[in-house]
């Protein structure tokens, strides 16, 4: 009876290992693209049905949206990791109490969330030298769009959840219902009502509602220890803690790598609002490209997860060099792709011939060499399966991030140009690849069960 309430949709410590991470990461990725996709169709709305100003408004929000969400968005990585381990382990306490804790942080970080965003807005955007001429435009973006944040960290939480347990399929379908009923809002709502970027993000609000309605009731309609159960709710300190270790360091890097990515998205910004636009167009690709070898990373994170709590040291290496296998060669396939079509696919977005130029530098420079950065998410994500969260992010904010902040500082103002600010990144990655390879190398050569 025990067995049967602990059963999951994948068994992840038995058998082999290549097909089974397939089966996990490829719908993930599906799920991460498809809603960048959806984000790139709010982008590309704006600019064919209200201009490129409009446009350059919501692409300089990116980076703050991800920089004010990425803690709490990190702190899911440690719910993953913690219900992971506890499968391993087969304790049912210890995944019940998990997955309540997990919900009512997720409201409280979203309700924080929404208060942050609403009301300093202007003067975040201020802070990173948005162009004056689109900045009550990003400005009233970003207000509509953190109103309905508390529904993004619903969706997240209960996603990780899932992903704990190897239910990586049904976020997915849900994405592909409320992502199409998104991108028809938008063109409802700009196109048809004239909303311009009020209506994107007013579209993004409602599918994000109806993304975490959904998993919410999923939630509802588990069984055995995965059930959620409204008596059952509130937070056990002892698992608090758990998802705190793992969680709050994965979020503290996510909000230092995305502080970096503001400091250079204020330097992109001081090169005009159509170096702005056209950075905000290839970052979609560079996004879609990301967000399939991250799928692996996720999915290092839940095996390694899953096998560290069974006590099973040597399936976590098997699952690192599966992982960082089958990642690494679908992402060079992926970028060479981008960077073969990188101007037809910025023309979906602009038909200015100087704005599809510097995207195309993006995409050349950064996007093509994308697969490097598998070696970095693989090797963090081991690391906090196996519960070592605090050394993956140390390296990275001291290699990724001070690379990055160092660079903008002493760097970009000799050679003040968009390729320039691009060629930090593979610079960047490669100098924390070469750390954390070596801390991950030691750590597995000195676990004893």
């Amino acid at each position: 009876m025990a067995t049967d309430a602990l059963k999951t949709n994948m068994d992840m410590l038995n058998g082999p290992l290549g097909r089974k991470i397939l089966r996990f990461a490829v719908p993930l990725a599906a799920t991460s693209i498809l809603q960048q996709l959806f984000n790139a169709a709010d982008i590309a709305v704006v600019g064919q049905f209200a201009g490129d100003k409009a446009l350059a408004a919501v692409g300089a929000n990116t980076f703050v949206i991800n920089m004010l969400i990425n803690l709490f968005v990190g702190i899911s990585v440690g719910v993953n990791v913690v219900v992971a381990n506890s499968i391993g382990a087969q304790s049912y306490r210890a995944i019940t109490r998990s997955v309540h804790t997990s919900v009512i942080v997720s409201f409280i970080s979203g309700i924080l969330l929404s208060f942050i965003g609403v009301f300093f807005a202007r003067p975040i955007l201020s802070a990173i030298s948005t162009p004056t001429d689109v900045l009550d435009l990003a400005v009233r973006y970003l207000q509509v769009y953190f109103a309905g944040i508390p529904f993004v960290m619903l969706y997240n939480f209960v996603a990780a959840i899932l992903r704990g347990k190897g239910d990586t399929k049904r976020p997915l379908y849900v994405l592909l219902a409320t992502g199409a009923i998104n991108v028809l809002l938008n063109v409802l709502f700009v196109a048809g009502f004239g909303m311009s970027v009020t209506g994107v993000a007013l579209a993004t609000v409602i599918a994000n509602a109806l993304s975490a309605g959904t998993l919410f009731y999923f939630l509802l309609h588990e069984v055995g220890p995965f059930k959620l159960e409204f008596w059952k709710l509130k937070i056990t300190p002892v698992f608090l803690g758990r998802i705190m270790r793992v969680g709050l360091p994965a979020g503290l890097q996510g909000v230092v790598f995305s502080f970096s990515n503001v400091c250079l998205q204020s330097a992109i910004n001081s090169l005009g609002s159509a170096t702005v636009a056209a950075s905000a167009a290839a970052l979609t690709y560079e996004f879609i490209v990301y967000y399939w070898l991250n799928s692996f990373s996720h999915a290092c994170v839940t095996f390694v997860g899953q096998n560290y709590g069974a006590k099973n040291l040597e399936r976590c290496r098997s699952a690192v060099r599966w992982t960082i296998l089958l990642a690494t060669t679908s992402t060079f396939a992926l970028s060479m792709l981008c960077c073969y079509f990188a101007k037809p696919l910025l023309s979906l977005y602009t038909s200015d011939p100087e704005i599809i130029a510097t995207g195309s530098i993006r995409m050349y420079v950064v996007v093509g060499v994308l697969f490097i950065n598998v070696f970095l998410d693989v090797f963090s994500g081991a690391l906090r399966g196996m519960g070592q969260s605090l050394a993956p992010a140390l390296t990275c904010v001291v290699g990724v991030c001070g690379i990055r902040i160092l660079w903008v500082i002493f760097v970009f103002p000799q050679y003040r140009s968009f390729a320039s600010l691009m060629v930090v990144y593979p610079v960047s990655w490669i100098v924390t690849i070469m750390v954390l390879a070596g801390i991950y190398i030691y750590r597995v050569k000195h676990t004893h069960f």
